[in-house]
């Protein structure tokens, strides 16, 4: 029912002529780099071609250029035009008659290069190993952004046994918000991260106390429950929809160029600024749970909420604080998801909404850790699985992966035998 439910949220591209467009909005890219026996090439012409876009663009003084196309897992032209090199220059590769002309495809990641380094020995073949390297580190900094919303979304279940869906709006909300305060009030990015992981953190409370407090003091059941996050899902989905419309907006800084870094890697500062983020948020996360009175709470009431209240917890007071937390880290997610994909969405969540219902699963259901193991083992399967399946198959990849190791161990990674008796 679940994988039904995710594959109705259907994204449809938005066609336009190619003369109107205006590829700064779109938030994918084909770039790269024109050199003369490693010397940038400026004012070279070149056009990209694909999937509603028709456009010319040019090289800037350090021989590189960007263009920005609707949509990922999809293949593009790329033509450079040699009347714009220097004269008596042209793009000569053995075997090929059309050597100007490369066709790409932009992948999972949402970018690709389409480099021209014209002279004798230039040319650079990236081998297998430093492409798998490549998927990793992009499978870590997916799985490190999915960890932070899975975390809420299995302690949520491990102390209430709530089914969130409606945790993917939450995720929509932080890079809502944070897109709000950043491009429309004009508040640096620094603050405004902040600012919406905060009121992330309140829409949880918000949740709790309108919500499922209400519910659970009714003792309403699991199904119910899930039933009624469904519908919430539905209206702040289309609620979103209403406010911010169906294109793809952009975060500041969400489409400068990345570094080359290593072998194949390359990331831009963000995207590094990212994982750093996302790194320091999991191990502040985990010493609050560990080692605070609160934490440790949480995990009793995980372990068996009857004890826990039979043993002074407060456990109304406990879950609100859990509905705090689970609704900043997912907003904190949502916001990271719109710099790696790249790019905000009304519906954005739903699309990750899957993959962290398997990443708890996977992990260990209810164990905050085994939520964050399971989201990196998603996210590595999913950039690493593109190398020899079908990019359009990548999210089913994971899942696969989740089938197998529960025949094996059906607790989980990191989840306990129940026990009987």
């Amino acid at each position: 029912m679940l994988a039904g439910l995710i594959g109705l949220q259907l994204l449809v591209p938005f066609a336009a002529h190619a003369d109107e467009v205006d590829t700064d909005k779109y938030p994918y890219r084909v770039s790269g780099n024109v050199q003369l026996d490693n010397v940038p090439l400026a004012d070279v012409e070149l056009n990209v071609k694909g999937n509603g876009i028709d456009t010319d663009v040019e090289t800037d003084e350090n021989g590189q250029w960007a263009v920005g196309v609707p949509e990922k897992n999809a293949d593009y032209t790329v033509t450079l035009n040699e009347d714009t090199l220097p004269e008596g220059i042209a793009v000569v590769e053995e075997g090929n008659e059309t050597p100007n002309i490369k066709e790409v495809t932009v992948g999972p990641g949402g970018r690709v290069t389409a480099n021209y380094f014209i002279g004798e020995g230039t040319r650079n073949v990236t081998s297998f190993f430093d492409v798998v390297i490549e998927r990793i580190v992009n499978g870590l900094s997916f799985g490190l952004m999915l960890a932070l919303a899975a975390i809420g979304l299995s302690l949520v279940f491990g102390t209430t046994g709530i089914s969130n869906f409606a945790h993917a709006e939450m995720v929509t909300f932080g890079a809502i918000t944070a897109y709000f305060f950043a491009n429309l009030v004009g508040w640096p990015i620094w603050v405004a991260i902040p600012v919406a992981v905060a009121l992330s953190a309140a829409l949880g409370f918000g949740l709790d106390v309108t919500v499922w407090r209400p519910l659970r003091r009714r003792r309403v059941g699991v199904v119910q429950l899930m039933i009624v996050s469904i519908g919430l899902s539905l209206a702040l989905r289309y609620l979103f929809q209403f406010f911010i419309g169906g294109n793809t907006q952009q975060l500041p800084g969400a489409t400068e160029l990345p570094i080359d870094l290593f072998g194949s890697v390359s990331m831009t500062v963000i995207d590094m600024v990212s994982i750093v983020i996302s790194i320091v948020a999991l191990l502040g996360f985990a010493a609050w749970l560990l080692f605070t009175r609160i934490g440790k709470a949480t995990r009793a009431i995980s372990d068996n909420p009857s004890l826990a209240a039979a043993s002074g917890i407060d456990v109304d007071g406990v879950v609100r604080i859990v509905w705090i937390i689970a609704g900043g880290l997912a907003g904190l997610s949502g916001v990271l998801a719109a710099y790696y994909r790249p790019g905000l969405k009304w519906d954005m969540g739903s699309e990750f909404l899957l993959l962290l219902f398997a990443a708890v699963t996977l992990g260990g259901l209810g164990t905050a850790f085994g939520a964050a193991v399971g989201a990196i083992v998603i996210g590595l399967v999913v950039e690493v699985s593109t190398l020899w399946i079908p990019a359009d198959l990548r999210f089913a990849a994971p899942l696969v992966v989740l089938i197998i190791i529960l025949l094996f161990r059906p607790q989980g990674i990191l989840g306990r035998r129940e026990r009987i008796g």
